[in-house]
């Protein structure tokens, strides 16, 4: 009997001893946040860590950077489980193609220094027919390229 009160006390006290060397849940997502400041694209990421269990909460780039997430925070010592809550951001907007009407008011004013250029809109495509010096080329061509057509049709010969 005196025995297994021996043995009794001594399993008590080696489970709370080995209990206490688990990881804290504050060393845990101390853990987690270095390794996610160390990967780029997991720089919009945070974890909250409770009794072991992670829950990552931020927004990525895609889909693949929240699987590396929960990858790189179930890597952790002492994570038991990850909840991932993080969202995928939305894919940037189309770029617009500008209305004919828009472009041929641009394309008017970008052609002005430019006597001997006639250009022409149509669909959303610049159509440039005569001549150019060569130092004036790269200027129009910048000139038209930020009014977004759809296509600039050179046709131009330069001089």
């Amino acid at each position: 009997m005196k025995l297994r009160t021996i043995f009794a006390v001594l399993v008590l006290a080696l489970s709370t001893t080995m209990y206490s060397c688990a990881p804290k849940d504050a060393d845990i997502q101390a853990n987690i946040t270095e390794k996610f400041s160390a990967t780029p694209e997991l720089s919009g990421v945070s974890a909250s860590v409770t009794d072991g269990v992670a829950t990552l909460s931020g927004e990525v780039k895609d889909p693949s950077s929240a699987t590396l997430a929960e990858t790189t925070a179930k890597d952790i010592k002492g994570v038991k489980s990850v909840v991932n809550n993080t969202t995928v951001a939305p894919p940037p907007p189309p770029v617009t193609i500008n209305t004919d009407d828009a472009i041929s008011q641009g394309v008017t004013d970008a052609t002005k220094d430019f006597p001997t250029v006639t250009a022409t809109v149509n669909n959303g495509e610049i159509t440039l027919t005569g001549s150019i010096d060569r130092d004036g080329l790269q200027t129009l061509m910048q000139s038209l390229n930020s009014l977004n057509p759809k296509k600039i049709n050179n046709q131009l010969t330069i001089k």
